[in-house]
């Protein structure tokens, strides 16, 4: 039996979780709905309705689950418990400091439900944050690095285009290269979050908005830019799509550790991606985490999980003989 997919929201991520959808034998794009003019849209999938937003509730006996598609900035802290009163839920999540606050909200939600929520689903957090649980457990007696990029990141893209004033941005998120080869070389360098990345950005501006003022607001946003070198570039939308709409990004996780009995003997861990389109991997990872949500809803579970909480074999649409066969 299929897995029914309902995709809230039809922006970049929308458009990938469609594709992923379609993709995968065991799943069936059930409806799209969105906070446009659903007459709008234009969906690939044929025959699947697309429907406004606050038509959803009709909806929760023909979709087995809801990915959520909003910015991690606004949208989904909202989107994501509001939903998951209704139905089994997915999002992307991104903002790490504010994760704890997050799950708690939803957890609540989900669990009055009797729903399950799988949150902050997506490369990091998510794929990155399963090597990185990985790796302490492997090598207790260590160190962890992140970087991430050369890339876009969608999260801060996102949260510059919310600011008022702005009619278009990108972020690029950089690592710093002296401080990439020298945790490589099993260093173990002391990294603050300054030392390890920079951010640029180009913005387009509404007519009549002050650049030094949106420059300033984005220099000094929480949990965004104001723990790095941030460089703002003021640029036309023509330029904007000329030279800036591709949506490669990427980045390495590290566990740089010690064993034996004097901790004589060194290892380093390594985890690298390297992405064409950063939303249509996120959307197969949210594709992934939505199979998984469903077997779990399946054997009786509710309430918030992340993916530190699925089993890897409820990820894959292969049967644990077929895994164990040729995976394992």
């Amino acid at each position: 039996m299929s897995i029914k997919i309902g995709i809230m929201g039809y922006g970049n991520l929308g458009k990938g979780v469609e594709l992923a959808v379609g993709a995968a034998p065991d799943m069936e794009l059930a409806a799209v709905f969105t906070r446009r003019d659903p007459s709008t849209l234009q969906i690939k999938t044929p025959g699947v309705p697309v429907l406004s937003a606050s038509e959803a509730a009709n909806w929760t006996d023909k979709i087995d689950v809801m990915i959520l598609c909003g910015g991690s900035a606004t949208d989904l802290p909202v989107q994501t418990p509001e939903y998951a009163a209704l139905f089994n839920v997915v999002d992307s999540f991104d903002t790490h400091a504010r994760i704890p606050e997050h799950f708690a909200a939803v957890d609540a939600a989900a669990r009055k439900a009797g729903k399950v929520a799988v949150i902050s689903c997506g490369w990091d957090p998510g794929m990155f944050s399963l090597m990185r649980v990985y790796a302490n457990a492997i090598l207790p007696n260590g160190k962890d690095y992140t970087f991430w990029g050369k890339g876009v990141s969608q999260g801060h893209s996102d949260a510059i285009r919310r600011i008022k004033g702005v009619k278009n941005a990108k972020q690029y998120t950089i690592p710093v290269e002296s401080a990439l080869e020298a945790v490589r070389n099993g260093e173990n360098p002391e990294l603050s979050t300054r030392q390890k990345h920079t951010r640029e950005c180009f913005v387009v501006l509404e007519e009549g908005a002050d650049p030094a003022a949106i420059e300033k607001e984005i220099v000094t946003m929480p949990n965004y830019f104001a723990d790095y070198d941030t460089t703002v570039h003021f640029i036309s939308e023509e330029e904007l799509l000329k030279n800036h709409s591709g949506m490669a990004h990427g980045g390495f996780v590290f566990r740089s550790g010690t064993t034996g009995a004097n901790q004589e003997n060194h290892h380093i861990i390594e985890y690298s991606l390297k992405l064409d389109s950063n939303p249509e991997f996120t959307t197969s990872v949210l594709v992934c985490a939505a199979r998984a949500a469903s077997r779990m809803k399946a054997e009786g579970a509710c309430g918030c999980k992340t993916m530190l909480d699925l089993p890897p074999a409820y990820l894959s649409e292969k049967s644990g003989e077929a895994l164990r066969a040729s995976l394992l």
